[in-house]
């Protein structure tokens, strides 16, 4: 993508806001906005339309969740919402990874860490690598009901698109994948894609979450 990338920081604590602006804007990331909470979250979005969000998922007014919710509803693609958390293991970052988000943070991020990141996501790549979206799934999907995710038919994929999304959802890379299936990584890679396409998926972390969901994997067994 060209121009310079465009961030939006949402936290109601304001050493965290302004020690990401100084580490995003010392690497050339503009952030254009923040916020203290969710509904200026929103609106800060609405009017800055930026290329990634660093979302807290706990705060006043609207929590983090609800307000990636209303971003991520509305038409056009939408900006990327990498959620900012103390857990690593926090429902909340589940619940969040099924509304759309593209990946978590830990507060204590590193510059470098922070930096990559936002520039992962805004290139269209998943920040949360499977197997821990995958943790994330088996330790709350069964009981956060809320935030399960609309029900999707799997009969669009091709058998061969089953194949690689149930191994997906067991974390296996690009490069693992192609070797499993004896397939090169290009064809790997467009597989992915027309499966994010037919389920209407952001990225490779949404496509663990409905694997699961739908019963393609099931946790602790072989899918």
């Amino acid at each position: 993508m060209s121009g310079p990338l465009r961030v939006v920081v949402a936290d109601d604590q304001v050493l965290v806001r302004t020690g990401f602006r100084m580490i995003l804007t010392a690497d050339g990331i503009d952030v254009v906005g923040e916020a203290t909470n969710g509904l200026e979250a929103v609106d800060a979005v609405r009017r800055t339309v930026p290329d990634v969000v660093l979302m807290d998922i706990r705060m006043p007014e609207l929590d983090g969740l609800a307000a990636t919710r209303r971003i991520l509803s509305g038409a056009g693609p939408g900006p990327r919402v990498i959620i900012l958390t103390t857990f690593d293991l926090d429902h909340y970052v589940y619940a969040a990874l099924s509304a759309g988000a593209s990946g978590f943070l830990l507060k204590d991020v590193t510059p470098e860490h922070l930096v990559a990141s936002v520039r992962m996501v805004r290139s269209g790549d998943a920040l949360l690598a499977p197997a821990i979206t995958r943790r994330l799934v088996e330790r709350f999907a069964d009981r956060d009901e809320g935030a399960a995710a609309p029900h999707r038919d799997l009969a669009a994929l091709t058998p061969r698109e089953l194949e690689v999304l149930r191994l997906l959802a067991r974390g296996l890379s690009n490069a693992e994948l192609a070797a499993t299936l004896h397939l090169s990584e290009a064809t790997v890679k467009t597989h992915v894609a027309r499966i994010l396409a037919k389920l209407g998926l952001r990225d490779r972390v949404q496509a663990v979450v409905v694997a699961y969901e739908t019963g393609l994997v099931t946790p602790g067994g072989r899918g």
